[in-house]
């Protein structure tokens, strides 16, 4: 197999993982969710600032850098399509929501600007749909499992997880259908169809990655550990852990992810509009290309990137509340 036809395959493989881009929303649309998304990220950085406490910043930093490395992975489901994990409920569960809708903004923000995966003007909406709808579903997790068996508390987590999906590809749905992408009729039922399928992956990493947490450190999922965050073992054990999620990165499904597989199978995915900039553009370092070595670099440069930034936002926030 000769150079060009690998750096094929791997492009593919690159570009299999798609937020919303420019172009599938309208304007109206895309501004109205960056409204909405703006207004619940004031009103969870202010609760996150009144509730957060030194030894919680270090786990936000961590959970960001996990959430982002594991969306790194895209896992085949039928149809020759791919999902990959969204992280909001789980993120919910070790932080609470209002922090773990901040952790969610940042995986976004920098997945966004730094490596163009979704678009600048829908950002709102992927902030939306990816994060706070997500983290959200995720708040229910303590009232519903909080003093339950261990057992119990994976299932709630599974299927609040699964319904974070569900709930993301519906409002995609919508937005698609508001902007007159495609019609309600059509890209309602093909958007749930996909993602009841990516939901279920989306279940069982979230209960693989709380019951890997419950077993080396119980104390992190409780509802006092919320609020008084984790030790430094921890947070470097974690940092690690996500290190080497992203390591696996080049392992990712080929296959188009569920937007993408919905975008083609109905003739829209051409008018995403290119970004107006790059700087790794899909994963790649450009100066290593297209191969598996580049997406590995960029990975750990998106784990260290996004973990500094949720660290850096959680202690503003700390800072600012020391004032006030």
């Amino acid at each position: 197999m000769d150079t060009a036809m690998l750096s094929h395959i791997w492009k593919e493989v690159t570009t299999a993982r798609m937020h919303i881009p420019d172009g599938f929303l309208s304007l109206p649309v895309a501004l109205a969710f960056w409204v909405i998304s703006a207004g619940l990220l004031a009103i969870a950085a202010r609760r996150t600032q009144q509730q957060l406490g030194e030894r919680q910043i270090p786990l936000m930093g961590v959970m960001a850098a996990f959430i982002f490395a594991a969306q790194m992975i895209n896992f085949p489901v039928a149809g020759g399509t791919s999902g990959h994990l969204l992280g909001g409920v789980l993120a919910a569960i070790m932080l609470g929501p209002w922090a773990g809708m901040l952790v969610m903004a940042c995986v976004i923000i920098v997945q966004g600007l730094l490596f163009q995966d979704g678009g600048l003007l829908v950002m709102g909406a992927n902030i939306f749909n990816m994060g706070l709808l997500t983290a959200a579903l995720g708040s229910l997790y303590h009232g519903l499992a909080g003093r339950q068996s261990k057992g119990v508390r994976l299932v709630v987590a599974g299927v609040l997880a699964w319904l974070s999906v569900i709930a993301g590809a519906l409002f995609t749905a919508l937005q698609l259908g508001f902007s007159g992408t495609s019609p309600f009729a059509i890209v309602v039922p093909a958007m749930l169809g996909v993602h009841v399928l990516i939901g279920i992956g989306e279940g069982l990493i979230t209960m693989a990655a709380l019951a890997f947490v419950m077993q080396v450190r119980p104390d992190l999922v409780s509802v006092e550990a919320v609020r008084a965050g984790g030790g430094r073992s921890w947070v470097v054990a974690g940092l690690l852990i996500a290190l080497v999620v992203a390591v696996l990165s080049p392992i990712a499904s080929a296959d188009p992810d569920g937007l993408e597989r919905v975008a083609i199978d109905m003739g829209f995915e051409e008018i995403a509009a290119a970004p107006p900039y790059e700087v790794l553009p899909d994963y790649v370092v450009p100066l290593l290309g297209e191969t598996p070595v580049s997406t590995i670099a960029a990975g750990v440069l998106g784990v260290l990137v996004v973990a500094a930034v949720a660290i850096i936002v959680g202690r503003l926030l700390r800072q600012r509340a020391a004032i006030t």
